[in-house]
């Protein structure tokens, strides 16, 4: 499988799995948000610039979608990419691609969300000295800015 936009690599656990013997739902939104994570870090966005900045990504949406199920000691990928991004604000939308490690694509998890001042508690936008950070976030094919 291609590499490209691989933020997470890893073994299923036995504690990832649910009374079915398969991938439990909250573990396909634990890897996506690990995944988010290796990606933002990897772009410049550390715990450690959230925490000095006194901002965090949020999440208002997240959808799962389910194509092939992952069972137990499986390798996974997680493909992260952005597909939607508003200038104006800042709030964002991602695509993750769960695969097999046969490259089958296993689930699909779209994300919303916004940025979070940490002192305030309030919504808001993100600090001029990120925004050719967030420029070099992965895109999907399908990618579109809105200025709204």
């Amino acid at each position: 499988m291609e590499q490209d936009h691989i933020y997470f690599e890893g073994q299923v656990l036995w504690a990832q799995l649910d009374p079915n013997r398969h991938l439990r739902h909250s573990a396909y939104a634990d890897f996506c948000a690990q995944a988010r994570s290796n990606m933002l870090n990897k772009a410049g966005l550390s715990l450690e610039e959230f925490a000095k900045n006194h901002i965090g990504p949020i999440l208002f949406r997240e959808e799962l979608i389910y194509h092939r199920e992952i069972g137990l000691d499986e390798q996974i990928f997680v493909k992260v990419e952005m597909n939607r991004l508003n200038l104006k604000n800042y709030r964002f939308s991602f695509r993750h691609e769960i695969y097999k490690f046969d490259g089958v694509k296993a689930a699909t998890v779209h994300v919303d969300g916004a940025w979070l001042n940490l002192v305030e508690r309030k919504l808001t936008t993100i600090p001029k000295e990120w925004e050719p950070i967030i420029a070099h976030i992965p895109r999907s094919e399908d990618y579109e800015e809105v200025n709204a």
